[in-house]
């Protein structure tokens, strides 16, 4: 009988993407793949502990799969990622259910994790390479995204080493692929009916520094653009201080990449960025800001902001505010600090309270909600290319994402259409209404 495995997959999309090749490693081994945790032989989660939150749900999530050794057919329960990479011991120790600890390096060998799993039922099993291993991308990978777009993932680890952040313990130093490595995924992609690619890493504007010596995003973007049937290229989770003068002319210039940059800056008062160890002062944020803005007036910025670090007082939070109003983001979000064991910042003296913390994220979020509604407003009796990614159910309405737009995490297109479309279509939408994150519109003229 052929083992059947489920999988769980938390976290961030470059976690994700290993999720993606760990599936595609277990099918090439013969393993039936099911999305029916209640009849699968193994339980896979790919588990996050980025913050306090995703520590939570990720320990909820194995307490829940660990259920199906009673309720259903599970044999074996498997945790790979982050959270098993930092408490590895914690795990086999607090949650007896749990048959194997698999660390942040060792996914590319599930297939021999699962089956060492089912040969020694009795005898816990653990796998953990070393941290800055660079993995072999030549492994199978099966998309769990729409077909239509997918995640690159161009580097593993982070040497940024941020006050507040983990990452770099669980994930290791920077370590990037090759271009041409990349290239060769990319075109299989393609090949599999993706039309969008997102350039992910823990820092992606600092791709190729440690393989090529210097940075070598543009020159990657630039390869990536010859690849015929690719329609868009999206760039997530740059560094302020790495976004040079190349890069912009690159965005600019390059036909298929995505007029969007994902920029999370944290924070903009000069104090707290230091205490954060980030290595730039607003001045610089605002000089990068608007040199983007000068070069390519129509791009959309997003970024991502933390309130309530330690000894951020009523100044700091303010001069945060009056930087959010006064630069006008296209796209924000905002966290709440949280404090992790093992970073400096955990250590730091004058704690915020949560009460606070929320409180300070519902004002940046309440005056975000304006900003986004007035630009919003801006895009009335414009026609813009949409991608289209599903349809409401029993109404003539198609959901889609204009370039502005990455998956999941910014807004929406509605257009009313009678006839027949396909997610993955680009299409031509006038833009007819708005809100304060979505978009209404109507087709216009023929598709793209």
């Amino acid at each position: 009988m052929i083992t059947k495995i489920a999988f769980v997959s938390l976290g961030c999309d470059k976690n994700l993407v290993d999720t993606e090749n760990m599936l595609g490693i277990l099918n090439k081994s013969g393993f039936a793949l099911t999305g029916d945790e209640a009849e699968a032989d193994v339980l896979v989660l790919n588990s996050c502990c980025f913050i306090a939150d995703a520590k939570e749900e990720s320990i909820n999530t194995i307490l829940e799969l660990a259920r199906y050794k009673e309720v259903g057919n599970c044999k074996a329960l498997i945790v790979t990622g982050c959270l098993s990479q930092r408490y590895k011991e914690e795990i086999l120790r607090e949650i007896p259910e749990v048959d194997a600890v698999v660390g942040t390096t060792s996914y590319d060998e599930i297939d021999t994790i699962v089956t060492k799993v089912l040969e020694n039922k009795e005898e816990k099993v653990t796998l953990f390479n070393d941290i800055d291993r660079k993995m072999d991308h030549e492994s199978p990978r099966i998309l769990t995204t729409a077909g239509y777009y997918a995640f690159l993932k161009v580097a593993e680890g982070c040497d940024n080493h941020c006050t507040y952040c983990i990452i770099p313990k669980l994930r290791g130093k920077y370590r990037s692929r090759s271009i041409e490595d990349l290239v060769k995924e990319a075109k299989g992609l393609v090949s599999q009916g993706v039309t969008e690619l997102i350039l992910v890493a823990q820092d992606t504007t600092c791709y190729g520094k440690d393989l090529y010596g210097k940075k070598k995003l543009p020159e990657l973007l630039h390869e990536l653009g010859k690849i015929e049937g690719l329609e868009w290229i999206r760039i997530l989770y740059c560094y302020p201080e790495e976004i040079t003068d190349e890069l912009i002319m690159a965005i600019k210039n390059e036909p298929k990449v995505c007029k969007y940059i994902d920029m999370p800056i944290q924070h903009a008062d000069n104090e707290i960025l230091k205490k954060m160890g980030r290595r730039n002062t607003r001045e610089q944020l605002e000089e990068v800001i608007s040199k983007m803005r000068r070069e390519i007036p129509d791009i959309a910025l997003r970024t991502t902001l933390i309130v309530g670090f330690p000894g951020e007082g009523q100044e700091h939070f303010d001069n945060l505010v009056e930087f959010v109003d006064r630069t006008k983001f296209d796209r924000l979000g905002v966290f709440t600090y949280s404090k992790e064991e093992g970073t400096p910042a955990a250590t730091m003296t004058n704690h915020i309270s949560q009460e606070v913390m929320d409180e300070r994220r519902d004002i940046i979020m309440n005056l975000q909600q304006e900003i986004s509604a007035d630009k919003n407003q801006e895009m009335i009796g414009k026609t813009v290319k949409v991608l289209i990614e599903g349809k409401l159910a029993d109404e003539d309405v198609y959901i889609g994402r204009t370039y502005k737009d990455a998956p999941e995490i910014d807004g929406n297109v509605f257009v009313e259409y009678e006839g027949e479309l396909i997610s993955g279509d680009m299409i031509n939408v006038k833009i007819i209404n708005a809100y304060e994150y979505d978009l209404i519109g109507e087709i216009d003229n023929e598709f793209s």
